[in-house]
């Protein structure tokens, strides 16, 4: 089911999304507090020998060292990036804002990851199908994010959402293609001093959803 109108759909920057990304980024997008915290859900949610796909990733994908997966792969803009990647054992490029589709068999993933890409998609409706496609029937879909973005790049959904509204908006696709009521989980780090400024420590949204 259709969620975003024209309007919500459209961003700041309409150029393709592949040229933005050429270049790697070889940075943490996310404060280690985050990241942190994203490894422990994943450490509690993923079961052992699954089969996990990582979505918009990059050169890491916050998996804990410690547990044995049948197979993971990753999915991106970057190929400089995904090669870094060392956890993946296959991977492939695709520009979601102008294909949809994915390219794996029905049932054949366990868990669906996404981190700090959400905020990207135009059609996140159409993706959200084909994971539901893709997913086991006991699979997941993980989606993390704070308030980081890069603004241009993210479509007006977005952009003109608060926090609480982004949450409640990635819901709502998600139970209006097929999902389950998703679990939520926010985290709010206090901010920390030391002795130049106050720095503030990113947010944690997460929302857990399951095959309906």
């Amino acid at each position: 089911m259709e969620v975003l109108n024209k309007y919500q759909r459209a961003k700041l920057d309409e150029s393709n999304d592949e040229e933005f990304y050429s270049n790697p980024k070889f940075v943490y997008h996310l404060d280690g507090n985050f990241r942190k915290y994203l490894s422990g859900i994943y450490e509690k949610e993923i079961a052992e020998s699954s089969t996990v796909l990582d979505l918009m990733s990059s050169w890491d994908s916050y998996l804990p060292n410690g547990k044995r997966y049948k197979k993971v792969i990753g999915h991106g803009l970057n190929k400089q990036e995904l090669e870094k990647n060392k956890i993946f054992d296959s991977y492939w490029i695709q520009n979601f804002n102008l294909n949809q589709e994915i390219p794996l068999d029905n049932e054949s993933v366990d868990y669906c990851l996404m981190v700090a890409a959400w905020q990207y998609l135009q059609y996140p409706e159409n993706l959200t199908r084909e994971i539901l496609r893709i997913l086991s029937n006991k699979g997941k879909f993980i989606i993390a994010f704070s308030n980081r973005a890069f603004w241009h790049k993210a479509p007006n959904i977005w952009t003109t959402s608060n926090e609480e509204e982004r949450v409640k908006y990635v819901r709502k696709v998600l139970i209006t293609n097929g999902f389950k009521e998703p679990k939520i989980i926010k985290k709010f780090n206090q901010p920390s001093l030391n002795i130049f400024n106050l720095i503030n420590k990113d947010p944690f949204y997460c929302l857990i959803a399951a095959k309906g």
